[in-house]
C-alpha cells in the first residue's frame, strides 16, 4: 500500500502491549495518520478499565469500546459447544472470539471512512488469520497494517523497551509478561517459562491462576449443578432461568472454585508450528460436559457418529479463522437439525478438578431402562440375536470357507 494515501487508520486495541504501542508507531510511519481505536468488550472486565483514558493519552483520536457479549456467547460460543467442537482439547476461547470482535471493526472503519485497519497479532500467531478473513469478508477491499510484518522490533522485551521510551502506560512487568487472552468464556497463559514444555505450570503459585484455584487448593466437599437444556442450548442452572451468557458466567464462579478447566497442551497452530499453552476454562469445561452428556441419552447411534467426526471439521474451521465460510454455515445447520430433541436436565459434581456424571433426563430419551436392563423383561426376545449375529457375520464366514478351500489361512 501507499504509506502517504494514509490518512486514518482504525485500530483494533486490547490496551494490552502489542496494541498500546501500536499508536504511536503507527503516527511515527504513517505519516502522523489519525489513529481510532476499537475494543471489543468480550467479557475480559478488568482489562476495560482506564481503557479510554489511555487511548487518548498515547495518541488516538477517539476510542469505540463496543460490548459485545451477548453476541459472542449466542452467536459464537453455544453454537460451537451444540456442535461439540474441541481442537486438540482446547475449548477454542481466543479463536471465536477474533471473528465478533474483527467484524465489528470492519464495520467501523467502513462507519469511519478509515483508509486502513491495523492490528497487532504477531506473525507467529493465529490471530492474525483470524482477524484477516474476517476483515476480508466484510471489509474485502479495506488495506490491512501488521505492524509485527513490518517493524524492527523482535520481542516482548523489545516492545518493553518502546513502551518506556515514549510513555506508554503498561500493566506488565518484565518479570510478570505472560502473554495472555482473556474472555469471559477462558484465559489463555504462553511464554515465559511456559516456553519450556518439560516446566510444570505453577497452579499453586499466588496470582498465576486468575479464573479459579488449582485442583489441590480446591474445597474437600463437592458441589452439585443442574443444567437444563433446550434444544442444545442452556436455558437454566440449579433450576433458576436464566441467559446462556450469566450461565457462563455463574459456572466460571462454580468451576473456578472447584479447580476446574485447566488445559496444559502442545498444540499445532495454524501458522505451521506447535505451540505450547495453559487454559483456563472452568464454565466452558462443565457446559461442554453437560451438553455431551445430555446427547448421549437424545441422539440416535449414527446421528451421534457422525456429528463426532464433523465436529473435527467444525473446530479446525474456527481454530483456522474461517467462521465466515459456507462450510461452517453448512455445518452449523446440521448441529441445528441434530439438537432439535436435546433437551433435558444434567446434574454433574464438581469435585477437585473433576466433572463427574451425576443423573440426566430428558422425554426425549432413546435410553430404556426395560429393554437395557439385566432383568427380565417383556420386550426383548434374546433368541433374536442369533439371526442378526448370523447375517452379520455372513462376510465373515464366506471369507473363512473360501480361504480354507484355496489352503490360505486366515490370519
Amino acid at each position: 500500500m501507499d504509506k502517504k494515501s494514509i490518512k486514518k487508520v482504525v485500530l483494533a486495541y486490547s490496551g494490552g502491549l502489542d496494541t498500546s504501542i501500536i499508536i504511536p508507531w503507527l503516527k511515527e510511519n504513517y505519516n502522523n495518520c489519525e489513529v481510532i481505536a476499537v475494543s471489543g468488550n468480550v467479557g475480559q472486565a478488568d482489562e476495560l478499565e482506564g481503557l479510554e483514558e489511555k487511548a487518548i493519552k498515547t495518541g488516538a483520536s477517539k476510542i469505540y469500546i463496543e460490548d459485545l457479549t451477548e453476541e459472542f456467547v449466542d452467536d459464537y460460543v453455544i453454537p460451537t459447544v451444540k456442535a461439540g467442537a474441541l481442537y486438540e482439547e482446547y475449548m477454542l476461547g481466543t479463536s471465536f472470539a477474533r471473528p465478533v470482535i474483527a467484524k465489528r471493526i470492519a464495520e467501523i472503519a467502513i462507519k469511519e471512512g478509515a483508509d486502513a485497519i491495523c492490528h497487532g497479532c504477531t506473525g507467529k500467531g493465529n490471530d492474525q488469520v483470524r482477524f484477516e478473513l474476517t476483515i476480508k469478508a466484510f471489509a474485502p477491499d479495506m488495506p490491512i497494517i501488521a505492524p509485527w510484518r513490518e517493524w524492527s522490533i523482535k520481542s516482548r522485551e523489545e516492545e518493553i523497551e518502546y513502551a518506556e521510551a515514549h510513555n506508554v502506560p503498561l500493566k506488565i512487568n518484565r518479570e510478570t509478561n505472560y502473554s495472555k487472552d482473556k474472555n469471559l468464556w477462558h484465559l489463555s497463559h504462553e511464554g515465559l517459562d511456559l516456553e519450556d514444555a518439560g516446566n510444570e505450570p505453577l497452579y499453586e503459585k499466588p496470582g498465576f491462576l486468575e479464573m479459579g484455584v488449582s485442583p489441590i487448593d480446591a474445597p474437600d466437599t463437592p458441589t452439585y449443578v443442574t443444567l437444563d437444556f433446550e434444544k442444545g442450548v442452556p436455558t437454566a442452572l440449579n433450576g433458576e432461568k436464566m441467559s446462556a451468557k450469566n450461565i457462563i458466567l455463574e459456572l466460571n464462579k462454580l468451576g473456578g472454585a472447584n479447580g476446574i478447566g485447566l488445559l496444559d497442551i502442545v498444540e499445532n497452530r495454524l501458522v505451521g508450528m506447535k505451540c505450547r499453552g495453559v487454559y483456563e476454562t472452568p464454565g466452558g469445561a462443565i457446559l461442554y460436559a453437560a451438553h455431551n452428556y445430555l446427547e448421549t441419552i437424545c441422539l440416535d447411534k449414527m446421528t451421534m457418529h457422525e456429528k463426532q467426526k464433523l465436529s473435527i471439521t467444525f473446530a479446525e474451521l474456527v481454530y483456522n479463522g474461517q467462521w465466515f465460510t459456507p462450510l461452517r454455515e453448512a455445518l452449523s445447520a446440521f448441529v441445528d437439525k441434530t439438537q432439535e430433541n436435546v433437551t433435558g436436565k444434567v446434574k454433574l459434581k464438581l469435585y477437585k478438578g473433576n466433572i463427574i456424571k451425576a443423573g440426566v433426563w430428558s422425554d426425549w430419551s432413546l435410553y430404556s431402562e426395560e429393554i437395557a436392563t439385566f432383568g427380565e423383561d417383556n420386550v426383548y426376545n434374546q433368541a433374536d440375536s442369533a439371526g442378526f449375529i448370523n447375517l452379520y457375520g455372513l462376510p465373515i464366514k464366506v471369507q473363512a470357507q473360501v480361504s480354507a478351500k484355496n489352503g490360505k489361512k486366515l490370519i
